[in-house]
This record gives structure tokens, C-alpha cells and sequence, in this order.
């Protein structure tokens, strides 16, 4: 049975108008309710749906939280998934007036999709005859969905039709011995690291993943076909690889990769869609101002007729950070930063209807109790961060 709680919403005061500025801060009444947030989207309506996570006293894995705000983060209603559904992968996939995601059955470890409208009613859900879902992303008409095989120790890619059926798939083995998919199974479990997995098209038309095979926490390039992937870029066993990415055309990508705690981005860089290279050899720039091993998103828009990609992850000194870079070239053009007072951690970024963004974050309430927060930035708000 869905279970629905009152979530509250308090803001910033801004002196412009709400829903073109805020920020929004959603506590709970039971103070040790723990939420982890995961992607957000504005619907048709001008309002939002956030997909979270929460933490479970029934089970390893986190369970499953939908809210559903109007234009000004104000909130409108909520869903608690049954504690049989655990682990919501990645974020929303939009297609056909519909919001799809990922996520787990608790018992039978299965993959199921499921679908919401722009008002936060759930579809009954679709089972994926593949197990342990790690990322989707939206392709074309279908979805791209990174699996993992615990029995044949694989990394698992597919394209998904809404539907439910499986078009195409490829096995790429993660390696053999003793404790191999430990970083893995961690990664479900949320008692370790959580890895960038990413999925998507590159502009020359390969499929590719962001996660383990060979050994190696690596950047996979795929026909899917053939025996052997068409390209690999090596990461550092699992100290290194990227951490985000987005394909512009050809074999041409804005990224970010962490390298033993150390980050670095790598705006407007050729990446190597064929043979074996390793991520070292593509070097960046220093991102000295993030965490270590920084969780990073990355997303295009166009501010002020500018085209720019923007950069956004979580300062040491526990701010959102947004840098700003010109698209053609790859160069700076400026840099911001959200948040005080509290502790606030970069979560994603999503385009808005007005051509602005929204920033997903999590706070900490009291200092303890963890909560989403988003903020709202106008195109007038991001243009001013610009350098002229």
C-alpha cells in the first residue's frame, strides 16, 4: 500500500518573482527520515517531480520517494513506494507525456520500469528480464540501460523499448576473482562509493557505458555487436575514470573525470570512440574547489543567445558550484556559487521551461537530518555569472 506523508517547503526570501528565483528546502515532521535525492524534472505544467530515495529499516537497498511540486517549489503531493521496490536508478526519462525510471524488486533482484504523469500518479510497472539496474538514459524511441549480472559477473547493456522488451543486448565481463564485484554490490548497498555510472550515444553513433569491465572502472564504446567493445578509454582500477559526461558531435565530449580523489574537467576534448587508451592521457584542468572524487553534472543550454555547458558539483566548503563555458571552444566564462549557512551537496541539473535551470541538491536539517533542497535560477541570473 502507498503510504503519504506532508512534506514542507521553506524558501529564501528573493526579491524577484518566485518562480523565477528560489530556493526550497522540504522537511518532514519525523525527524529521523533520511531522503536522497536523485534527479528532478518540470513537467508540461510548469511544475516539478523529484525522485529521491529513502533509507529502509526492511533492507540494504534505499526505497522510493516521489514528490511533486508546483512552478514555485511549492508542494502539491507525495508518494512512498512499497518497501518491495528499492533502488531507483539515475533519474527521470522523459518520452510520450510520461516520466519513466528504473528501479529494483527487493525479492527477486529483477530490473522494472515504471511510468508517472505530470501529476505524480504511477503506472503500473514493467518487469525487465535483466537484474540490478545501474543507469538508463533515453535513446530515441527506446532506453539505454546499464545492468549488472551477478552470476556471470557482467556488466549488462540494452536497449529497452517502453514497452518492456529488450532489443538489443551485450555482456562485457568485469573481470574474475575473489572480490571483483565487491565494488559493485557497495555501490547498491550505499556502504561505499557511488560510481558515475553513465550511459549514451556518442556523436559517431556507438552506444556507450561508464562503468566496470576488464577490471577497471572504464569508458566503454559499443556496436553492439561482436565480440569485443569497439573502443575503450581505461580508467585507474576504481580510483579512477570520468564522472560525467555529454557528447556534442563526432567523438567530441565536455566531461569531468576523478583521478585518486583529485577532479578535473576537460570542456571541448576529443575522446577516442576506437581502440584502448587510457583516461590519464587526457588531462584537464584541476578542479581544486570540489570535493574529492566529486559528484559533477553537466548540461547544455543557451543563455543570453550564448550557447554554454554548464559544470555543477559541491565545493569543500560544502556550496553548489556552477562554471559556465562557451561551447564552441571551451572556454570559461564564468563561475558562481549557492548556498550558506548550512551544508548543501550538488545532486543534478535540469533545463527549466523559461530557459533557465534547476539545481537538485540535499541538506542538512539541524545539522542531521538529511532533506532535499532545489534551487531555481532564472537566464537572467545565469547571464550575470557570465564574464563580458
Amino acid at each position: 500500500m502507498l503510504l503519504s506523508i506532508l512534506v514542507n517547503a521553506c524558501s529564501e526570501p528573493n526579491d524577484t518573482e518566485p518562480s523565477v528565483n528560489f530556493l526550497k528546502i522540504y522537511d518532514d515532521a519525523h525527524f529521523n527520515a533520511s531522503y536522497i535525492p536523485i534527479d528532478i524534472i518540470q513537467t508540461e505544467d510548469e511544475g516539478f517531480l523529484i525522485l529521491s530515495g529513502t533509507r529502509l529499516e526492511s533492507s540494504d537497498f534505499i526505497g522510493i520517494y516521489i514528490l511533486k511540486v508546483d512552478r514555485e517549489g511549492n508542494f502539491l503531493n507525495d508518494i512512498f513506494f512499497p518497501e518491495t521496490i528499492v533502488h531507483p536508478v539515475a533519474g527521470w526519462l522523459p518520452m510520450n507525456d510520461t516520466y519513466y525510471f528504473f528501479a529494483m524488486n527487493a525479492t527477486n533482484l529483477g530490473v522494472q520500469l515504471f511510468g508517472v504523469s505530470q501529476g505524480g500518479n504511477v503506472l503500473d510497472p514493467i518487469d525487465i528480464n535483466t537484474t540490478y539496474p545501474l543507469h538508463a538514459s533515453v535513446d530515441g524511441d527506446n532506453f539505454l540501460l546499464l545492468s549488472y549480472d551477478n552470476n556471470s559477473k557482467s556488466s549488462i547493456l540494452s536497449v529497452v523499448t517502453p514497452d518492456g522488451n529488450i532489443q538489443a543486448s551485450k555482456s562485457f565481463s568485469i573481470g574474475l576473482g575473489e572480490g571483483i564485484e565487491e565494488p559493485v554490490i557497495d555501490h547498491f548497498t550505499r556502504t561505499g562509493r557511488q560510481f558515475p555510472f553513465i550511459t549514451g550515444r556518442s556523436g559517431d553513433g556507438l552506444y556507450y557505458f561508464n562503468g566496470f569491465y576488464n577490471y577497471t572502472f572504464s569508458l566503454v564504446f559499443t556496436d553492439l555487436n561482436g565480440d569485443d567493445p569497439a573502443g575503450v578509454v581505461q580508467g585507474q582500477r576504481e580510483e579512477g575514470g570520468f564522472s560525467a559526461l555529454l557528447p556534442l558531435g563526432s567523438n567530441v565530449f565536455f566531461a569531468s573525470r576523478f583521478n585518486f580523489g583529485d577532479n578535473y574537467t576537460l570542456p571541448n576534448t576529443s575522446i577516442s570512440t576506437s581502440g584502448i587508451s587510457s583516461i590519464t592521457d587526457l588531462g584537464g584542468n584541476p578542479a581544486l574547489e570540489w570535493v574529492p572524487d566529486a559528484h559533477v553534472a553537466i548540461e547544455n543550454l543557451t543563455i543570453a543567445n550564448i550557447d554554454v555547458i554548464l559544470y555543477a558539483s559541491t565545493t569543500k566548503s560544502s556550496q553548489i558550484m556552477i562554471s559556465i563555458y562557451a561551447t564552441d571552444d571551451g572556454s570559461w566564462l564564468g563561475t558562481d556559487y549557492f548556498g550558506f549557512s548550512t551544508p548543501y551537496k550538488l545532486v543534478n541539473l535540469a533545463k527549466t521551461i523559461d530557459n533557465g535551470v534547476v539545481i537538485l541538491g540535499s541538506t542538512a536539517v539541524a545539522g542531521r537530518f538529511e532533506r532535499i533542497c532545489m534551487f531555481k535560477l532564472s537566464e537572467e541570473n545565469l547571464a550575470r555569472i557570465m564574464v563580458n
